[in-house]
């Protein structure tokens, strides 16, 4: 197949085209390279596709209207894995538009790509931040997501809003993917698992919100990219006997699918330090902070459904997936 991959010089996007590479597919990948976080690690796994002689990089942002509808002119992509967004619960509260530049005009860009391209399925990138104030757990993508505490989780839950809508009007087959708290090798400098190694390793304290009482479902990469590749040849059917009183916001009479991707076990934040501690082979110094605006104290994800359709559970358990990290970032860091 042909295949786009946006954001591909990120965490996930990078992950994917590694996965897809030396396939028989031929890829084509994008990204602006923003500076949200050091562009040099980007570039290094840009660096790292390099050798992969399926794998085309074009730098382009998703909000460039006129340079998104040529890539799509240019390309006959039979399948989008649409991965590219700014990310950040707390970046959200100092830098809105930012967001609404990339995940909506953005998103929204990639959608008429596909509808005009004739696109056989659009895989998009959702967030567990969507569930909000929801405190019904394990988080189903059957429940109500009305409530989202950030900007960050509303532009997400209307990204979910408008492909429906892309796969009502015009029958593109749409399924969104909610990730659950993402960690690994290759992994973004603004996370825990990145922000705790780093720390922990120069003997400085690490911030540790809601003084500790907080829970992640902590997702290792290699899982979360499985979760995509398999769910890459699930394509939604529209369904005539939908009924919108019977059926969640989930399903729909439009081909239309949501799944989370996620462990399905929620880990203390205390016990993941212990992990980065046993991992690192140091004692974190703790700095005990009050929860921050945007953050909600725990979550956990329902992956029955992800199951049910593609026959994976993920696999990886935070013990072994803190241990692959570190050893990434002591080979990548020198340290």
């Amino acid at each position: 197949m042909k295949l786009l991959i946006t954001g591909m010089a990120g965490f996930i996007g990078h992950a994917v085209a590694k996965r897809l590479a030396g396939k028989g597919h031929e890829i084509v990948g994008i990204d602006n390279l923003n500076d949200y976080y050091d562009v040099s690690l980007k570039q290094a796994r840009l660096d790292d596709l390099a050798d992969c002689k399926d794998v085309q990089f074009i730098r382009l942002d998703l909000a460039d209207r006129e340079g998104m509808a040529a890539l799509f002119a240019e390309h006959c992509f039979d399948r989008v894995i649409h991965l590219a967004a700014q990310a950040g619960v707390r970046y959200s509260l100092e830098n809105p538009h930012v967001y609404a530049d990339s995940n909506l005009v953005g998103h929204l860009n990639v959608l008429e790509g596909c509808r005009h391209g004739k696109v056989e399925h659009l895989v998009y990138a959702s967030s567990s931040s969507v569930y909000g104030m929801n405190e019904h757990v394990p988080f189903a993508t059957g429940g109500v997501v009305d409530h989202p505490i950030s900007l960050y989780a509303a532009t997400k839950k209307a990204n979910e809003l408008m492909a429906h809508t892309y796969s009502h009007l015009y029958g593109l087959p749409t399924t969104g993917l909610r990730f659950f708290t993402v960690y690994g090798p290759w992994g973004r400098p603004d996370m825990a698992m990145f922000k705790f190694t780093r720390a922990i390793l120069a003997g400085e304290p690490i911030q540790v919100f809601n003084h500790g009482d907080m829970q992640r479902d902590f997702t290792y990469v290699d899982d979360i990219v499985e979760g995509v590749v398999r769910v890459l040849d699930v394509i939604p059917q529209a369904d005539p006997q939908w009924q919108s009183g019977a059926s969640g916001p989930d399903t729909s009479s439009a081909p239309y699918a949501l799944y989370n991707i996620g462990h399905g076990s929620p880990v203390s934040l205390m016990a993941f330090v212990r992990a980065v501690e046993a991992a690192t082979g140091r004692e974190a110094i703790c700095d005990f902070q009050p929860i921050q605006p945007g953050d909600v104290p725990r979550t956990w994800a329902d992956t029955e459904a992800l199951f049910q359709a593609t026959g994976y559970r993920p696999e990886v358990s935070v013990e072994v997936g803190v241990r692959k990290f570190v050893e990434w970032y002591r080979g990548f860091y020198g340290v």
